[in-house]
C-alpha cells in the first residue's frame, strides 16, 4: 500500500514513521507548510520515507480507495496501484483524505492499547477536564496527555515523561510509547488513558468528551469548522457532550449513531442526563448537588441517582468543566465515591485556573493560550461579585492558531468599567488599550499591573492572560 501523509507540522512525522514500520507500506511525506528542518528530513529519509510535494498529490488525489466506515477495523491491503491520503481534519485539500490524522492514530494503536481510554476535545475546558479526571483516576495508574505534557501517576506520585508537547492526535502515539518505555520491566503498567486532543477523537475511546463548542471557529481555510471536526468524537463507544452544544450543533446530524450523555447547569434544556443544581459558589470551594437521569454507561447500564460534590469551581465555566469530568466518569461506570473524592482533591490547575495570595490580595489566574471573548465574559461576571475587584487583561499573540476577536472584547470591557477597576497589559492589552482610545489603565508587565492593583486597594484580582504557561512561568 502506498501512503501519503500530509502535514509534517502537526504530527505527520510521527504518523509517517509509524506507517513505515508496517509491512508492505511505502510511505510518502508532504511537508505542506514547509516547516521541516534538514535534520528532520534526513531522519524521515533514513526510514525509507520519500519526501514529496504538491505535484505528487495532484497526480494521485483523484484515486479512490474503499475503506470500511469503521476505521478501527480497516486493513491496509498490498495494492501498489492505489495511494491512501492521510491528512489532518483542518487541512484544506481539493479532495477529502481517505483517513484523517485522528483516524490514523486509531488505526495504528487499536491493537496496542488494551486499557480503558477517555478522550477529551472541545473549544474550551479540555485541559481542566483532563486534570480533574487525573484526580478521579489517580489510584488507577493513569497515563495523561494534555497541553501541559505527558504524565503518569504511579502509586499516587505524578511523573512527567515529556513537557512541551502539542495535543495533535499523533501525540497520543508519543504518550503511549513513552508510558511503555517507563513501565518496561515494572510490575505495574498503565491502568487507564486520559488523552486531551484537538479537533476530535481517534475512535479509541471508551468515553469521548466534547466539553463545549464555545465560539465555534472555522478551519481548513473556511471550508469546515471546529464543530464539524469534533464529530469524530462520536466514534467513541460512549460520547459525552454539553447539552447546549448537542442541541444546537449535533442533535439533528445524520451521521450520529447514538445520543451522547449530556450535562448542564440547572438542567437547562430537555433530556439532560447530568444536572448541577443548588449551587453555592466560593473562591476556594464550590458545593453543589448532582442529579443523574438515564445516563448510559459503557456497559449499557442506566444510572439514576443524586449526590453532592465539593470542588474548586469558582465560576460557572469552571463548574461546566467539572460536570464534563463527572459525566465522563459516570459513563465509565466509576463509583460515585471515587468521583467525589477525586474532585475534592482538585484545587485548580497551575498555568490555567488557580488561586494565589499576595499579602491581602487574592489573585485568580485564568491563563490560557486559547482564551476567547466568551471565556472572558464568564470570568469577569465571576469577579464582579467579590469585594474590591480588579480586572487585569492581556497576553500575547500567536500562541494558538485561533486569534481573539479584539473588537468584541474591547466593546465588552468598556461596558464593565463602571463595575470593576481595569488594567490592560501585554501585547494584547496594548492593542486593546489603543482601540479603547487609551481611556483605561495600561501597564507593560504583569508585575506593574499587580503593583497598581495593590495601590488602589484591591482585595480580589482576576488576571486573564492569553499565553502559554511556559511563557508566564518566566515572569
Amino acid at each position: 500500500m502506498r501512503i501519503l501523509v500530509v502535514d509534517m507540522t502537526h504530527g505527520g512525522t510521527i504518523l509517517a514513521s509509524e506507517f513505515s514500520k508496517r509491512k508492505d507500506c511505502k510511505v510518502f511525506a508532504w511537508d505542506i507548510y514547509q516547516t521541516l528542518s534538514e535534520e528532520d528530513k534526513s531522519l524521515l529519509e533514513a526510514q525509507g520515507i520519500e519526501l514529496v510535494g504538491e505535484s505528487f498529490y495532484e497526480s494521485y488525489f483523484h484515486e479512490n480507495i474503499v475503506l470500511e466506515n469503521d476505521m478501527s477495523r480497516s486493513s491496509l491491503k498490498n495494492d501498489k496501484s492505489n495511494l491512501m491520503v492521510v491528512a489532518p481534519v483542518h487541512c484544506n485539500l481539493p479532495q477529502p483524505p481517505h483517513m484523517t490524522h485522528h483516524q490514523a492514530v486509531g488505526f495504528l494503536l487499536k491493537d496496542q492499547i488494551n486499557v480503558p481510554v477517555i478522550e477529551i476535545t472541545g473549544v474550551k475546558g479540555k485541559t481542566s477536564t483532563t486534570a480533574m479526571l487525573k484526580e478521579i483516576y489517580r489510584d488507577e495508574n493513569p497515563l495523561i496527555l494534555s497541553s501541559l505534557g505527558v504524565k503518569v501517576v504511579e502509586d499516587g506520585q505524578e511523573i512527567t515523561l515529556q513537557k512541551d508537547i502539542s495535543i495533535t492526535p499523533a501525540s497520543i502515539i508519543t504518550a503511549w510509547q513513552l508510558s511503555q518505555k517507563f513501565y518496561k520491566n515494572k510490575v505495574h503498567n498503565v491502568g487507564i488513558c486520559i488523552f486531551e486532543s484537538s479537533l476530535g477523537g481517534t475512535g479509541l475511546a471508551d468515553v469521548g468528551v466534547i466539553t463545549n463548542i464555545a465560539e465555534d471557529y472555522s478551519i481548513a481555510r473556511g471550508s469546515s469548522s471546529a464543530s464539524k471536526a469534533k464529530l469524530q468524537m462520536f466514534k467513541s463507544k460512549v460520547t459525552v457532550c454539553d447539552n447546549e452544544s448537542y442541541q444546537k450543533t449535533y442533535s439533528h446530524h445524520y451521521s450520529l449513531n447514538h445520543k451522547p450523555n449530556t450535562f448542564s447547569i440547572d438542567g437547562i434544556g430537555d433530556n439532560v442526563n447530568v444536572k448541577a443544581h443548588i449551587i453555592n459558589y466560593g473562591l476556594h470551594k464550590t458545593v453543589f448537588q448532582v442529579k443523574v437521569i438515564d445516563l448510559i454507561t459503557i456497559n449499557g447500564t442506566s444510572i439514576n441517582t443524586s449526590f453532592e460534590v465539593s470542588t474548586f469551581a469558582p465560576a460557572q465555566h469552571h463548574l461546566e468543566n467539572t460536570l464534563s469530568a463527572i459525566t465522563a466518569s459516570l459513563s465509565m461506570g466509576t463509583p460515585i465515591e471515587s468521583i467525589s473524592n477525586g474532585l475534592k482533591n482538585f484545587t485548580g490547575l497551575p498555568g490555567r485556573t488557580s488561586l494565589s495570595k499576595v499579602g491581602d490580595m487574592v489573585i485568580i489566574e485564568e491563563i490560557n493560550p486559547g482564551i476567547n471573548v466568551t471565556a472572558v465574559k464568564k470570568a469577569v461576571n465571576m469577579i464582579k461579585g467579590y469585594e474590591k475587584p480588579v480586572l487585569i487583561v492581556g497576553g500575547s499573540y500567536g500562541v494558538t492558531c485561533e486569534e481573539i476577536d479584539e473588537t468584541s472584547l474591547s466593546n465588552f470591557l468598556a461596558d464593565q468599567s463602571d463595575e470593576v477597576f481595569m488594567i490592560l497589559t501585554g501585547d494584547l492589552g496594548l492593542s486593546l488599550w489603543k482601540q479603547m482610545e487609551k481611556q483605561y489603565n495600561y501597564c507593560n508587565s504583569i508585575e506593574l499591573a499587580l503593583n497598581k492593583s495593590k495601590k488602589v486597594g484591591a482585595k480580589n484580582i482576576l488576571l486573564i492572560y492569553r499565553s502559554n504557561f511556559s511563557e508566564l512561568g518566566r515572569r
